[in-house]
């Protein structure tokens, strides 16, 4: 599995995800051990507010396509952006908190959503 999720520069799960500042990208085996880890300084809280919505998800959207991202994990994530990633059948995971190898882990299983 791939997933996404919003991380700190001390390693843990980042607060908002659609103004992150950095994101790693984990790939899982089935059993939820991580395979690989690459990071990124996406930018997105500063890109945030000099486009428009409509700009900033479809910036947002092409990393995760790009990256075949199949599950987002993140400690919040607005209306908006849920009913964006529905869309684009890929999982969300909020509320999360702690270390983000961590969470990598619980939550790149397959069958674990929440």
């Amino acid at each position: 599995m791939v997933i996404a999720m919003p991380v700190t520069s001390d390693g843990q799960v980042g607060g908002g995800w659609g103004r992150a500042h950095q994101v790693a990208v984990w790939q899982t085996d089935i059993s939820g051990e991580i395979v690989s880890q690459e990071e990124f300084l996406v930018n997105w809280d500063t890109l945030h507010d000099q486009d428009g919505e409509g700009k900033h998800h479809a910036r947002i959207a092409q990393f995760l396509m790009d990256h075949h991202v199949e599950r987002v994990v993140t400690g919040h994530m607005g209306p908006g952006m849920v009913h964006m990633l529905e869309r684009m059948k890929i999982g969300v995971v909020q509320d999360v908190t702690g270390p983000a190898r961590e969470a990598a882990a619980r939550y790149g299983k397959p069958e674990t959503t929440a």
